[in-house]
């Protein structure tokens, strides 16, 4: 065994401690500890595989440990964190040998403890290879039993069942518990798809074009995001949902358009792309540094029409004119409940309360940019969220509010044909099984 192999597990570990006691998000803290440690190609996957599956997997992990350490109430907390490490790998890993990630795992405990710990980790899980490990199906509670199954927090798993079924919510739970799928947005301002493709092809990527959204590719391995023909702006790294969203805008050219929450930009370049670099698309965000995001992206990608502001969203009504805009994109602050398999950390942290206090937030900013539409315009309400509260309850309550606006029954037309058979009404949730992307709502509204 490598010493290599061993930093590896180790900081992985350090790093699963430092998310839970920070309650830093994971994907921003890996990327930083990559960066550090310069590791290579195939410990950057390792790393990733170990810190995402763990805190994936952290309930159903503490269930199978809890029998063999329930007499060991005071561990310290990195040594919870190196039992989980191991057992990981152990029962979700085949490529790695029980006894390597046992020796690992004992090397690091001796390292960072002293020879007592390092023995009662290894008793733990010498304990736990022999007896094997209790049975979720002693879970008599069939939404208890899910939730430790998939390490989704009981109360979430009751809501959605509530609020979608049993069937529906199973499924979902178990697709947050696989890796996302990297996906790019092509800039047709300056290439085809065609061409954007054979381009990383030649690079040696395995792409593959989305079925689902006509400027989409699926990158199958590697980070598209390191490429060159990525710092010429030829794509954009963006989930194939929230592709869906300027779809539903349906900007066309020359029109005065308001993105409200814009950073980091994916969808203020989207519609400024669809627009043919025509028109204006004003991109406001609350945060300096988030906007600095949105110019960066529009500079690389060759867009000039977007003009960017650091403001408020619920002040906007003091910086534009009234019935100004032809459409508004509210792509709202939400729970990003939605985005599970890439901040599987999120699952811990999140409470019903922030959902409630979410969705006033939400209420706010539609009361305060509506407003700013021209009569007859077009309003996209979006999250990255799969919660009704957030959703449909946000639009029914605005609507009941505001006699002047209606559900826009048209804006199937404009959406891709791979998307138009889920789309009902004026809205759309779409689950993350259900093209194998984010969870994301859309809901376009037309003022009289």
């Amino acid at each position: 065994m490598t010493s290599i192999k061993k930093n590896v597990r180790a900081i992985a570990m350090d790093l699963l401690v430092t998310i839970e006691k920070n309650q830093s998000y994971s994907n921003l803290l890996l990327n930083s500890t990559i960066e550090k440690n310069q590791l290579s190609a195939v410990d950057v996957g390792l790393l990733t595989e170990l810190t995402y599956g763990t805190l994936q997997r952290r309930m159903a992990l503490d269930f199978y440990l809890h029998p063999f350490i329930k007499d060991n109430k005071k561990l310290a907390n990195w040594i919870h964190h190196l039992l989980r490490l191991t057992l990981y790998q152990m029962v979700y890993l085949d490529r790695i040998p029980d006894r390597a990630a046992i020796f690992e795992a004992v090397e690091i405990a001796k390292e960072r403890g002293h020879k007592g710990i390092a023995s009662l980790v290894n008793g733990v899980l010498r304990n736990i290879q022999r007896q094997g490990l209790p049975s979720l199906n002693d879970v008599a509670d069939p939404i208890e039993r899910l939730a430790l199954e998939t390490s989704h927090p009981v109360w979430l798993v009751t809501r959605w069942v509530n609020q979608f079924g049993y069937d529906k919510t199973k499924e979902m739970c178990e697709i947050n518990l696989t890796a996302p799928m990297q996906t790019a947005r092509v800039n047709l301002t300056k290439i085809s798809r065609d061409e954007c493709v054979s381009l990383l092809e030649e690079d040696g990527f395995q792409i593959e074009k989305s079925p689902i959204i006509p400027e989409a590719i699926r990158s199958l391995k590697g980070n598209l995001a390191s490429t060159i023909s990525f710092n010429y702006g030829m794509f954009t790294i963006q989930d194939e949902s929230s592709m869906l969203a300027a779809y539903a805008l349906g900007a066309m050219e020359d029109e005065y358009i308001l993105d409200a929450c814009a950073a980091p930009g994916g969808k203020s370049t989207h519609i400024a792309e669809k627009m043919n670099n025509t028109g204006e698309v004003i991109s406001v965000d609350l945060h300096q540094h988030k906007v600095r995001l949105i110019n960066d992206n529009a500079k690389r990608l060759g867009l000039s029409n977007i003009i960017t502001s650091v403001a408020d969203s619920r002040h906007l009504q003091e910086k534009f004119k009234f019935e100004s805009f032809d459409r508004i994109l509210l792509d709202a602050p939400c729970s990003g409940l939605g985005v599970m398999r890439r901040k599987p950390d999120m699952k811990y942290t999140k409470t019903e309360q922030d959902i409630e206090r979410l969705s006033n937030i939400q209420q706010n900013l539609l009361e305060s940019v509506t407003p700013l539409l021209k009569k007859g315009g077009i309003l996209v309400y979006s999250t990255c969220t799969v919660d009704k509260a957030e959703n449909e309850h946000t639009v029914k309550a605005f609507l009941e509010n505001h006699p002047e606006f209606e559900g826009d029954t048209t804006f199937k037309s404009r959406m891709p044909e791979a998307i138009q058979p889920l789309i009902t009404g004026f809205d759309l949730q779409i689950f993350p099984q259900d093209i194998g992307s984010d969870g994301f709502y859309i809901a376009v509204l037309r003022k009289s």
